[in-house]
């Protein structure tokens, strides 16, 4: 299976989807947003729901990979770090979620195809966080693990804020500003 062409499914799909939403995109949707045959589309993808599952993989693997690379950046202090993981999380929420109302499915841990992918996403960034609160120390009386929640807790705010967006550099400066023991080495 070539890649190439289960990449433009999968962006036909999230076209569909955007206009659509997932119940009502068909095979045929995505086949004409390709402008091919629904059969040429079946050789990449056993059906729509099929489709729309490898979509959130790929887009939560995306972001996945861009915290992952601010996690690991040594050069960086932690709390840049870790304002980077919360902006990997973030940035998928405002870019898939603002581009239209049926793509915020793609973000919904209880939507039933979907939501172990942004399940283990979450988990993933927990992880993330935890460890570099860990690494990094935080405020006495605050675990790392509770300081990776309620920097999560804030990217969920965030994520519904009317304005949301703007606030995302003072409020996650903020918060991780307060986790953090500034007692500890820096990095």
């Amino acid at each position: 299976m070539g890649t190439d062409r289960l990449d433009e499914v999968l962006d036909a799909a999230y076209t569909c989807l955007t206009r659509y939403g997932a119940r009502r995109t068909t095979m045929d949707d995505i086949a004409s947003q390709m402008g091919v045959s629904r059969s040429a589309v079946y050789q990449y993808v056993r059906g729509k729901d099929e489709a729309f599952r490898l979509l959130a993989e790929r887009l939560h693997q995306e972001a996945l990979g861009r915290a992952r690379d601010a996690a690991a950046d040594a050069g960086a202090p932690a709390a840049e770090r870790i304002r980077g993981v919360l902006a990997a999380k973030l940035d998928l929420a405002f870019r898939v979620g603002g581009a239209s109302p049926h793509t915020a499915e793609l973000l919904d841990e209880r939507n039933r195809l979907f939501g172990g992918i942004c399940g283990t996403f979450s988990a993933s960034l927990h992880d993330l966080l935890t460890d570099l609160f860990t690494r990094a120390g935080t405020v006495e009386g605050v675990p790392p693990d509770q300081a990776a929640r309620m920097c999560l807790a804030l990217a969920a705010g965030l994520e519904t804020a009317r304005e949301g967006e703007a606030l995302v550099g003072p409020a996650t400066a903020a918060l991780v500003g307060g986790l953090l023991d500034e007692r500890r080495a820096p990095r």
